[in-house]
């Protein structure tokens, strides 16, 4: 049970700082995606949406070989006084900031495209400055959007596994989360605690969908008034 506890509490802190730190840099991403017309923004969308469709264990590997005491990222922490960020807590953080961009940024993005540009202007014929206009008329639009960017961000944190056991390892307290405790139990044969982790994290899945099914009524009520 301890276990289980010390699991719980990696898994809650790596799926709130993540998602916490792909809303603070995946907003002006997405809004920069959902407005430029640059020609990077193909080649910086399809990067962003790598994640999607790669291999957790592909991106694992190479971030596992980059923080390595022979990576350029390793080098680099160790240049620095901090060590090698393999296997540690926030090696993890780092992997899962790179491998849950896209479903965070993706529903920003969307969110950002739809808004009618006509509100933006007569903010700043009122001689609203951009941060004002973002702050106050773009955030109070798009809420339904940050609101799905948060709630994706941390399921799909939650269910992390490849990259997870990649970069971090099974480090009871530091790097163990409940989905490499579950594949632990499951290893050792103990399945009646394999059941209850797996129906756990079966009923937070579903509870995500029975979220993400509401906001969609919420969005289609709102629609249906304007």
């Amino acid at each position: 049970m301890n276990a289980i506890w010390a699991a719980l509490l990696v898994t809650l802190k790596l799926a709130g700082l993540t998602t916490l730190i792909l809303l603070l840099i995946g907003t002006p991403l997405a809004w920069w995606l959902a407005r430029t017309r640059s020609m990077w923004k193909t080649p910086i969308s399809a990067m962003v949406a790598l994640p999607m469709v790669l291999p957790p264990t592909v991106l694992g590997f190479y971030l596992l070989i980059a923080m390595g005491p022979n990576g350029v990222l390793g080098q680099f922490t160790q240049f620095i006084g901090l060590g090698s960020l393999a296997f540690t807590f926030w090696g993890l953080l780092l992997a899962s900031v790179l491998y849950s961009m896209p479903f965070v940024v993706q529903p920003l993005q969307a969110g950002f495209a739809g808004l009618d540009p006509a509100v933006l202007d007569v903010a700043a014929s009122l001689r609203a400055s951009p941060f004002d206009r973002f702050m106050t008329v773009v955030l109070p639009l798009c809420r339904p959007a940050f609101l799905t960017a948060s709630v994706m961000g941390f399921a799909h944190t939650v269910g992390e596994f490849g990259v997870i056991l990649m970069v971090g390892g099974n480090i009871e307290g530091e790097t163990r989360v409940l989905s490499v405790l579950l594949y632990d139990r499951v290893e050792a044969m103990a399945y009646t605690e394999a059941h209850w982790l797996a129906a756990g994290l079966l009923g937070f899945s579903f509870l995500i969908l029975l979220v993400m099914h509401g906001i969609s009524q919420h969005l289609a009520r709102r629609e249906g008034r304007a």
